[in-house]
């Protein structure tokens, strides 16, 4: 059910919500056992085959379980997987499931009724539907390296405990793609059941099972009674009963909830709400510290600007001249920006790979000089005089503050910007058809290997079919990356991925700016909250120690 802009119908659909809150607070449930946070973007989808974003992400996560996970250290570490190990040369690989993972009951569902164990023909299900092209998974990607023309396609079930993997060759980052969302594993009967709708209706494996859901009002959660997993007393997982998800748009009516109790975590800082949160120095302020924390850990994530480098005309166009785009990088001041648009909330960076994924402990220094990149720019307009066309700076409003200071540092070298501010879906469409000569992104790991931003830049992966949106193109490049996908010893091939990174950072056909930080604000009372840089959410082990914490 969608929530209307009619009043009659919101103040009807706000009725259904009481009536239906009402019947949750008739559970043994407390307000001590909910664990209540706000997700502002809503959820269109509760299918783990279109767990794109963060958003749905976390429900899904909470839902449905997968054969592996990354730990707090982003190591792999076997889930519903008993174990696994690989054979031929890295070429294959085996999972061996454990034999107490339960579906969750569904009523309606015939075979579910009791709900049943979960075995490998149901992982082999799951994963082949990302590969249906009329499922349509934007997940498919994770099953790029299998090899189709061997048995099963690459996927096959060995009886009800073991499942295969051949791959085409050797790909040191398979384990952390079945350690994404996408692989979450479904109940095949609940799927078959409800065709389109399942979206709607998941049932899966995980901690917690669906309780209701009104689409753009709020989400309910409740245990899964018979959950696997136990802690290391023997008490069985989750510790909380429920979790309440609401779908405030408002980033300040989040913030205002979060100080009064109402929310209990909250993700990331936002302009409406980052400078009463934050001192200058990007530390809590003071007055909240009686109410809240914050937990901050690094983030596999880079802002960046870049560019459609190719070629298409003969026409010089100055953004596309490597000289041109090294001086804009030097005028940039990312510390000053850091500090006063972001309160010191991310670490700017010359590189677009975060240093965890190539063997650093911190990004390598960028350089500020003004006076030489002015100096860059007049020796290309020796060769081009000006006057130069303006470069369009594409972005959205939520970047317009970090733009308008680019617009303002690059106009002081002499080149002209304009900036065009855009709804995110049409900044998604312009970039990926290359109809941005220059915009604003950010790259966010989906699993924690260099290859996965070293693989933006693959010549092979040219918008729209891939995420190279600059369209750069190197054959030396390409030729590093496989060299690096084939290199069995990790530390050789860690250090290819920083030759790689560096290749890039001089090629510049993007600037990297930031890297980001995840940061947590989570109430007092909380007990078991864990943080990863690639930010996902796991409640398995959070307690709350009182109702008002």
């Amino acid at each position: 059910m969608k929530a209307s802009g009619n009043p009659e119908v919101r103040l009807l659909l706000w009725a259904a919500l009481a009536t239906i809150i009402g019947g949750c607070n008739s559970t043994p449930y407390d307000v001590s056992t909910v664990f209540r946070y706000n997700e502002s973007a809503n959820l269109t989808s509760l299918d783990p085959a279109f767990a794109r974003t963060l958003e749905p992400m976390w429900v899904v996560d909470q839902l449905y379980d997968g054969l592996v996970e990354l730990d707090a250290n982003l190591k792999v570490q076997p889930l519903i997987a008993e174990s696994f190990y690989e054979e031929e040369g890295g070429t294959k690989w085996v999972f061996v499931l454990r034999d107490d993972v339960h579906f969750v009951a569904h009523p309606d569902v015939p075979g579910l009724e009791q709900g049943r164990r979960l075995t490998a023909p149901d992982v082999v299900y799951s994963l082949n539907r990302l590969r249906d092209p009329e499922v349509a998974s934007s997940g498919r990607w994770i099953l790029d390296a299998l090899d189709v023309s061997s048995e099963g396609a690459g996927l096959v079930a060995r009886g009800v405990d073991t499942v295969e993997f051949q791959l085409k060759q050797p790909f040191p980052p398979f384990l952390g793609l079945l350690a994404t969302a996408y692989a979450n594993i479904v109940a095949p009967e609940a799927v078959e059941h409800f065709g389109a709708d399942f979206r709607r209706n998941p049932v899966g494996s995980g901690p917690f099972k669906l309780a209701w859901w009104l689409e753009d009002v709020a989400c309910v959660l409740h245990r899964h009674e018979g959950y696997w997993e136990h802690d290391e007393a023997s008490e069985r997982l989750p510790y909380l009963d429920a979790v309440h998800i609401s779908f405030a748009a408002d980033m300040g009516a989040e913030y205002q909830g979060l100080l009064q109790g109402k929310f209990d975590f909250m993700s990331g800082l936002h302009p409406a709400y980052m400078e009463e949160l934050l001192e200058v120095d990007g530390t809590l302020r003071g007055e909240h510290a009686h109410a809240i924390r914050m937990v901050t850990t690094p983030f596999l994530k880079t802002d960046y600007i870049g560019f459609f480098v190719e070629r298409t005309t003969e026409e010089w166009l100055p953004w596309q001249d490597k000289a041109v785009r090294n001086a804009l990088s030097l005028a940039i001041d990312r510390e000053g920006i850091a500090r006063s648009l972001r309160r010191g909330s991310v670490v700017p960076t010359h590189d677009f790979v975060p240093p965890a994924l190539v063997g650093r402990s911190a990004p390598r220094p960028s350089t500020f000089n003004a006076e030489r990149a002015r100096n860059a720019m007049d020796s290309v307009a020796s060769v081009h005089p000006r006057p130069w066309p303006a470069m369009v700076l594409l972005t959205t409003s939520e970047y317009s503050d970090l733009c308008a200071a680019l617009q303002h540092q690059w106009e002081a070298i002499g080149m002209e910007v304009r900036i065009d501010v855009v709804a995110p879906a049409t900044h998604r469409e312009r970039v990926a058809n290359g109809k941005a000569v220059a915009f604003r992104k950010s790259w966010l790991a989906d699993y924690p290997d260099a290859e996965n931003f070293l693989s933006l830049f693959r010549t092979t992966n040219h918008a729209p079919s891939g995420p190279n949106y600059t369209h750069y193109s190197s054959r030396a490049f390409d030729a590093g990356l496989d060299s690096a996908m084939a290199e069995g010893n990790a530390v050789e091939r860690t250090a290819r991925y920083d030759a790689l990174n560096q290749m890039v950072s001089e090629a510049l056909p993007l600037i990297p700016l930031f890297h980001d930080q995840v940061t947590h604000f989570v109430r007092h009372g909380i007990e078991g909250w864990e943080i990863n840089s690639i930010n996902r959410l796991d409640l398995r082990r959070v307690r709350k120690t009182s109702s008002e914490n």
